[in-house]
């Protein structure tokens, strides 16, 4: 449990309280997991290292964001969801210009965590925020050569 959040929004950091128990902080949103469709029925999405070598094709269900449909297929893709605060790692994705071009275009809050972000390219967008349509249904993610690690390099979060 953490004793306090940490909020990053425009340029200034300010330590706030934990919030009670009952009620998780809006800014915080750990991916859960998610329900594997049956085969055959689910969007189809096959994953790629940086030098195209295939990892693996998996299916999700529409609506799934690739992060969390990464972590329920054990595809080390590493980050974790956090909504306005600083990623402690950063879910690097590259796609296709077809496809990126597909997608609604990227918010201010994404952006920032994108501009942290190490191997960058035009196409580049975070697995928590790519949510699966049936039109992606096909579609090829590549994963960076290398990530950034924005709290101990060499430590991936616990959760």
């Amino acid at each position: 449990m953490l004793a306090a959040h940490i909020s990053f929004l425009h340029g200034r950091v300010s330590i706030l309280p934990p919030p009670p128990a009952a009620h998780p902080s809006p800014l915080v949103r750990r991916h859960a997991g998610i329900d594997r469709p049956a085969p055959g029925t689910g969007i189809k999405l096959h994953f790629q290292d940086s030098k195209g070598n295939p990892i693996r094709t998996v299916e999700a269900n529409e609506g799934d964001d690739i992060l969390a449909v990464a972590h329920e297929y054990d595809i080390d893709l590493e980050g974790t969801q956090i909504h306005l605060l600083p990623a402690v790692l950063l879910a690097l994705l590259i796609l296709p210009k077809e496809i990126y071009d597909k997608l609604p275009e990227p918010e201010d809050d994404e952006n920032d965590m994108l501009d942290m972000a190490f191997g960058l390219t035009d196409t580049s967008r975070l697995g928590c925020q790519v949510k699966l349509t049936k039109e992606l249904d096909g579609m090829t993610v590549t994963l960076p050569a290398a990530t950034r690690n924005m709290f101990v390099d060499g430590k991936k979060p616990t959760h």
